[in-house]
């Protein structure tokens, strides 16, 4: 049985590993997986048509806990302890919470203290007792009426919940703790920089924590602003972004039977190669040969997908200037984001020419894939790789490179 402090609008944990409120999803997940001796039989909840409707939830059915993400960033929003009969609970290292110790009304005020009276909520059959980032619910099953203020003596708690601020039905997943960093960059969000003719690269939006050059977000964490464009090469995209968690030498390109003389296509001694930033969401494609960029790949890290959890949410944006039809030749900006659907991209940028080609990912230990296949579109050089559900699972972004006189722009610092 797990022993575990709760710390109010912070955490849930114990001296070996925590929950934080903030935490990304793929952190949380790293420490299930670290100690799946201990923590089993663990559910990963979600919708599968509507992935952004409900939070993203991982339930942890033998200790009685579920963990809330905000389905739009990704970070944990609610701690749930929802069987108090499977878990040890302290406060401040006392139990309050234990197979010796009930956790009755008496034995909250007495590790807690007085606050405002409880809310009786008659739909749900249960007296909510809220502290800041803390809440009580105790079953009344028992009692024909339900006192106004003061819940009656012996009730006991039927769910617990850790969160940010006085409200839970109104609170939000918090920004991502210092502590969550781990020496890893982050991206507050990924601008696609373009012309008319198609994409010329990213400017992000980087969160580090430690000391370095940069603006102040909070005691220990600072934002910064760094781009890198097609043509740039390896030596450029280290110097922005750090260097990568992994590099990714391509055995085969699978896709070169869709190019237009594929046979004639002499292969090369050397492998493309790209620079993997999982924390990121971002893929950078090296040719082999000038080692400079030749494409990117944004993942939008939905639920349901092959590669789910191997990488961060994209949050990024990309520009359009849509020309409208008419006398006067009018222009619209647009912009499509992570959370575009596909069904709006056509709408914009029109219907592809040709069929989608269909991508089905297996891993070579084993053939099946769950969650069946993807289709990737191209259009105005990107290839939006669309799920069965509609959203978008990526996008690749390919162009010529840059000229040699086309001067590079410095990096800069901003703040929120």
């Amino acid at each position: 049985m797990l022993d575990l402090e709760v710390v109010p609008e912070r955490s849930l944990g114990n001296e070996q590993w925590e929950f934080a409120l903030g935490m990304p999803l793929a952190q949380a997940i790293s420490i299930l997986q670290k100690h799946c001796r201990i923590i089993k039989n663990v559910q990963v909840l979600y919708s599968e048509q509507t992935p952004l409707s409900h939070d993203l939830i991982l339930n942890l059915t033998q200790d009685g806990i579920k963990l809330l993400f905000d389905a739009t960033n990704q970070r944990l929003k609610v701690i749930e302890v929802y069987d108090l009969s499977k878990v040890k609970l302290k406060y401040c290292g006392v139990h309050f919470n234990s197979q010796a110790i009930a956790p009755t009304i008496e034995q909250i005020d007495q590790s807690f203290g007085a606050t405002h009276p409880g809310v009786y909520n008659a739909a749900e059959q249960l007296f909510h007792l809220n502290f800041r980032g803390l809440s009580f619910s105790f079953q009344l099953d028992s009692w024909n009426e339900a006192p106004k203020y003061e819940i009656p003596h012996g009730a006991m708690v039927k769910r617990m919940h850790i969160y940010t601020g006085n409200n839970l039905q109104e609170t939000r997943a918090p920004v991502m703790p210092w502590a969550c960093f781990l020496g890893n960059i982050y991206a507050d969000g990924v601008d696609v920089l373009r012309d008319q003719a198609g994409p010329l690269g990213l400017k992000l939006r980087l969160l580090t924590a430690g000391c370095g050059p940069g603006v102040m977000t909070d005691a220990k964490v600072r934002t910064i602003e760094r781009s890198i464009y097609f043509g740039d090469s390896c030596q450029d995209v280290l110097g922005a972004l750090g260097s990568p968690h992994k590099v990714f030498y391509k055995s085969e390109d699978k896709m070169k039977i869709h190019s237009p003389s594929p046979h004639k296509q002499v292969s090369s001694k050397c492998n493309d190669y790209f620079f993997n930033y999982f924390t990121l969401g971002v893929d950078i494609l090296f040719d082999s040969t000038t080692h400079l960029v030749k494409k990117f790949v944004l993942h939008t890290n939905f639920p349901g997908h092959y590669n789910f959890n191997i990488y961060h949410r994209c949050d990024f944006k990309i520009p359009l200037v849509i020309k409208k039809e008419g006398a006067d030749s009018q222009r619209e900006d647009c912009i499509l984001t992570t959370y575009s659907k596909w069904d709006q991209i056509q709408e914009l940028l029109g219907h592809p020419m040709e069929k989608p080609v269909v991508l089905h990912r297996s891993s070579s230990a084993n053939n099946t894939n769950p969650f069946g296949s993807t289709f990737c579109f191209g259009l105005q050089r990107m290839i939006f790789e669309v799920m069965q559900n509609n959203h978008i699972a990526s996008v690749t972004l390919y162009g010529a490179p840059r000229t040699a006189s086309k001067a590079r722009p410095e990096s800069s610092s901003s703040s929120h």
